[in-house]
């Protein structure tokens, strides 16, 4: 008996569907587009206050305010900053400069970072991986010198790696800002 032509457009398309959920199951699931990964970050960064330290105050109508004009660029270079005022004791456990990115406290004094891709004074000759070891082990590139207060890397090291490279993505999607932040400040010694 000779197959039908229905039978035999029957047996092909059953084929090329079970060939089809076959080489679904076996493939790998894609990255997340890079769109959505940058979306995600853009969302991540916002959410988790990236912007209080790392962009600026300015005056505004109502207080201090981000400048957004300098987002995520860090302490600006040309704020050369006094030395730190001691601390007095008691409850005190360190002070902020105005304009919320330089900071003193037991451990010196740290300014926050260029977040932007600038090569030469962001994150731009940074790798994905660079990223998220510093994120996970609170040191520079993931090696360095140790992170320093108030950068809460304790909280962003919980977050998954699709969240660390999200937010890496979003601020390697950012235009490149130069702005030479000035190396951490080493404690007085006693």
């Amino acid at each position: 008996m000779r197959p039908t032509r229905s039978t035999i457009a029957f047996f092909v398309l059953s084929l090329t569907l079970v060939t089809g959920m076959i080489a679904k199951a076996t493939t790998p699931a894609p990255p997340a587009s890079s769109t959505a990964r940058v979306a995600r970050g853009a969302y991540l960064v916002q959410t988790m206050g990236c912007n209080d330290c790392h962009t600026p105050l300015k005056l505004g109508a109502r207080g201090p305010e981000p400048d957004m004009s300098r987002a995520l660029t860090g302490h600006p270079a040309e704020l050369v900053m006094p030395p730190a005022p001691a601390l007095p004791p008691g409850p005190w456990g360190w002070v902020a400069a105005a304009t919320n990115t330089a900071f003193a406290g037991p451990w010196g004094v740290s300014f926050t970072a260029n977040l932007t891709p600038d090569v030469e004074t962001g994150l731009g000759a940074w790798t994905e991986q660079m990223f998220i070891d510093t994120m996970r082990t609170g040191r520079h590139q993931g090696k360095g010198r140790p992170v320093l207060p108030p950068m809460p890397y304790q909280i962003i090291a919980a977050a998954t790696d699709e969240d660390i490279r999200s937010i890496f993505a979003y601020l390697q999607s950012l235009t490149p800002v130069h702005n030479q932040v000035p190396a951490p400040i080493d404690p007085p010694e006693n």
